[in-house]
């Protein structure tokens, strides 16, 4: 799946990946320009079992997939250390994730959170806030974007296409 009306654009889906909520950011960016085409967050019902959770995650995501076709995924490289359970939970969401974009035919772009904020803010140690605010300036929105998991997801795909421009770079010998 391509996007198939993208005008030269590139279009990336950025995904902070989670159980309970999971993030979602769609960036295409055309020359120097970023546009925001749509963010937000898809939530799992704790009621229901892992496996129907994880089926949720996997169905929503096609379904921002066809609305909105990438041309490459991004996903935040997770690093845990204390809650066990927690890290576990997540783990199995972005195997879905992982999943996910096989099925779409793209080998993710898998960057760590400071390498987000690296290509966000300039600097991988920003606070959550410079990099929201940071995003809103990139994308020309008018307040920050929320709830954080969606912001999140846009800041990975600027990441996402910015590790993709680099690749670019180096591919034709600049």
């Amino acid at each position: 799946m391509t996007n198939q009306s993208n005008n030269g654009a590139i279009r990336a889906l950025g995904i902070d990946p989670g159980l309970g909520t999971l993030g979602y950011g769609v960036v295409s960016q055309l020359g120097n320009s970023l546009i925001c085409e749509s963010y937000g967050v898809i939530k799992t019902p704790p009621k229901l079992s892992l496996s129907q959770r994880l089926s949720c995650l996997y169905s929503e995501l096609g379904t921002k997939a066809r609305e909105f076709p990438p041309d490459m995924v991004a996903v935040e490289k997770l690093f845990f250390g204390r809650n066990v359970t927690t890290a576990e939970m997540v783990w199995q969401a972005r195997g879905v994730v992982l999943l996910f974009a096989a099925q779409l035919g793209f080998e993710p772009y898998e960057i760590k959170p400071s390498e987000v904020k690296l290509a966000v803010c300039g600097y991988g140690n920003a606070e959550k806030g410079q990099v929201q605010g940071m995003v809103a300036h990139l994308l020309g929105l008018e307040k920050n974007p929320s709830p954080d998991d969606a912001a999140d997801a846009l800041a990975i795909a600027i990441a996402g296409l910015a590790m993709r421009n680099y690749d670019q770079n180096i591919l034709k010998g600049y």
